[in-house]
């Protein structure tokens, strides 16, 4: 079976790789000017722009392009970082199944060494330390990881024009379009990292990925990470923007549990899924529409069950850049299926690997994208000196009164019991956030989930309530 899903996976990269191939001209794009942000995946930084001197202008520019061959400008070594302290404080947690009031002190450290032996050979390592101190029942996985490597992978790539392709082998962070699917985790302390191998090709404007992989388990202790052996997970991801700044992605995900639970019970679940993503990015010069509309539908077994769920999401804004504090609206409207245990189909639909902060405040806590009905209108602007503002309310309704609430990583937290109730609650929140300069920032957040009908009918059914302060380095 698994000589079957590799073989099968490498076709399916194969066939969207010479699509694209007859689909694109060989025009090549124009030289870019060079990107100083820092990217959520650090590996995906380019700082090569630096082997001029006369472009340094950051106390850590000596680190970002580090010469190792005095003959060569192709090999060399990038040294990156960050630090991150955040205080959280969630009262009545999962509606008061837990304390009364639970605050902790989470820190989180990383540090990544990203070496170019030549054009075809590279290798990239990320370490990273998550501790957690406070915390009433002491860490979860995502609180703490005293020290172990987030990544580690050795790369051998082909280069050509506009055109490359990239074997990678060893440990990776995945994030793909919004994160609704698959994402690094980076709202909790500790970051989600995988196992496996990688194939990353770029045809002219399309990006095609294929993996085969394993997500890690995080152990609290010091490099004694494994990956999961009863989860495999294996997928191809295309995206590719346009001249009109809209992209699109479409996927074929896989992933097969040994044991899954669900309301209906427990058993192994091997589920396909098939999406499309469209997107348009926030408008930055002037006013402009943004969107990010999404679609899926998943397929397999559960156990002797057929699975059959879905999932579509959507975003629309509008942004303002050109009056005073360059406001944004903004709305989400999002559904995902439930189940009826009576049935010989699981309908509860799996987001996989998704974000943590899925909905933003409450990124830890709370109710998760699965068998749900939200609408989510949100409004942000920005202040002088990088200060920004938002405010968002979520009302959220359960899909299928026979399903219950489950958690952002897919656990269930409360099951349908007799209730016939669909709505979950709603919860106002709000955010502000200051980038001192490009490497500090400061973050406050605040919201309150009120219990909805459904948690009154099925108890306990206290008001939820989460505040954090963030403080961050990165260089």
């Amino acid at each position: 079976m698994k000589s079957m899903r590799t073989f099968l996976l490498f076709a399916a990269s194969f066939f969207l790789t010479r699509l694209t191939v007859l689909a694109q001209s060989g025009n090549a794009g124009a030289t870019a000017t060079p990107d100083r942000s820092y990217q959520l995946l650090r590996e995906d930084e380019n700082w090569t722009f630096l082997r001029n001197k006369a472009l340094r202008q950051d106390f850590w520019d000596p680190i970002k392009y580090i010469p190792l061959r005095s003959s060569s400008d192709n090999w060399y070594l990038t040294i990156a970082g960050e630090a991150r302290e955040v205080w959280e404080q969630i009262g009545n947690d999962n509606w008061g199944q837990q304390p009364y009031m639970n605050g902790y002190f989470n820190e989180r450290y990383m540090l990544s060494l990203d070496a170019h032996y030549g054009k075809h050979v590279r290798s990239f390592i990320e370490l990273k330390s998550g501790l957690n101190s406070f915390r009433i029942g002491g860490p979860r996985p995502i609180d703490e990881k005293k020290l172990d490597f987030q990544a580690g992978f050795l790369e051998l790539n082909s280069y050509k024009d506009a055109n490359s392709i990239a074997l990678r082998v060893g440990r990776h962070e995945l994030e793909y379009g919004s994160g609704r699917l698959i994402d690094v985790r980076e709202g909790p302390n500790v970051r989600l990292s995988f196992d496996g191998f990688m194939v990353k090709s770029k045809i002219n404007s399309w990006q095609i990925d294929g993996f085969a992989v394993r997500p890690d388990v995080d152990n609290f202790g010091f490099f004694d990470n494994e990956p999961n052996p009863a989860v495999e997970f294996w997928g191809v991801y295309a995206t590719r923007p346009s001249l009109s700044k809209i992209s699109l992605d479409v996927y074929y995900l896989g992933l097969n549990r040994k044991e899954a639970t669900f309301e209906r019970g427990t058993a192994q679940e091997v589920r396909q899924s098939l999406g499309a993503r469209i997107s348009r990015p926030v408008a930055t010069t002037r006013p402009g529409l943004d969107f990010d509309y999404e679609g899926l539908w998943q397929f397999g077994t559960f156990g002797v069950d057929n699975i059959r769920a879905w999932t579509v999401a959507s975003e629309t804004g509008y942004r303002f850049p050109t009056i005073p504090l360059k406001p944004r609206f903004s709305a989400k409207a999002d559904i995902s299926s439930g189940d009826n245990p009576n049935s010989k189909t699981l309908g509860t639909f799996n987001p996989l690997f998704p974000k943590g902060n899925y909905f933003g405040v409450l990124a830890t806590t709370g109710p998760g994208p699965i068998n749900f009905i939200d609408i989510h209108p949100h409004i942000e602007t920005t202040f002088p000196h990088n200060v920004t503002a938002s405010f968002d309310w979520i009302f959220q309704w359960r899909e299928n009164v026979l399903d219950g609430v489950y958690s952002v990583p897919g656990f269930l937290i409360r099951p349908a019991g007799n209730s016939q109730a669909r709505f979950v609650g709603n919860r106002p929140g709000t955010e502000l956030r200051w980038q001192v300069d490009r490497h500090i920032w400061c973050q406050a957040d605040y919201g309150i989930f009120y219990a909805g009908r459904f948690l009154k009918e099925t108890q306990p059914a206290r008001d939820l309530n989460y505040w954090a302060l963030w403080a961050g380095y990165k260089f």
